[in-house]
């Protein structure tokens, strides 16, 4: 898929970026990141204009968010039905309203195979649009021109900066993911421990 689109993006240039990108906040499996990659190194040799590819990809990237973030939103009531009383759920969702910010800005650059989830959860938690926009444009900013960055900045070698992103990023969530685990298993030590004192 992404070869096919890579050579799409010479063609059509940022408005197929815009769309690519649109497409894979929606979790279709477009290869966004080797996008936003290539096009980077693409603007370095002439192909793109630079300055419009990061705003229409932006543009894209935001649109599809907003619209995941609007499924979840609109999926509350049935999600609160079925998991609203699991007290796995409530504390999930304590503990996303009290992260909210870093997560949602982490998940658009850092660690992008939980962006998706993210989208869902702050929707049907009810976390300000507001706050979500902001905080999506600002990490969606750093993806585009951080990744499209090293790209421009390799320029013919952008293959090998996706390599590493793509080994990066897995070790990233591994890490994530065992802090999380971490810091559930030590609050329910400590809730442990606070009900055998009283």
């Amino acid at each position: 898929m992404s070869e096919f689109f890579l050579t799409q993006v010479i063609n059509f240039g940022a408005p197929l970026i815009g769309l690519i990108l649109f497409l894979g906040a929606l979790g279709f499996p477009v290869g966004a990141s080797v996008v936003v990659i290539a096009a980077g190194a693409f603007s370095q040799q002439g192909i793109l204009d630079w300055p419009s590819a990061i705003l229409i990809g932006l543009i894209g990237a935001v649109i599809g968010d907003t619209l995941s973030y609007g499924i979840g939103h609109y999926a509350k009531d049935w999600t609160q039905q079925r998991f609203g009383t699991s007290p796995a759920w409530i504390n999930a969702s304590q503990s996303f309203q009290n992260n909210a910010g870093w997560a949602i800005y982490l998940t658009r650059w850092l660690i992008t195979a939980v962006a998706i989830p993210t989208n869902l959860i702050a929707g049907g938690s009810e976390y300000k649009f507001s706050h979500f926009l902001l905080y999506d444009l600002t990490g969606e900013f750093t993806w585009i021109v951080l990744y499209g960055g090293l790209g421009y900045w390799f320029g013919s070698e952008w293959e090998l900066v996706y390599d590493f992103i793509s080994n990066f990023g897995g070790l990233v969530l591994g890490i994530a993911l065992l802090g999380f685990g971490i810091k559930q298993a030590w609050n329910w030590q400590e809730k442990k421990k606070q009900a055998l004192e009283t």
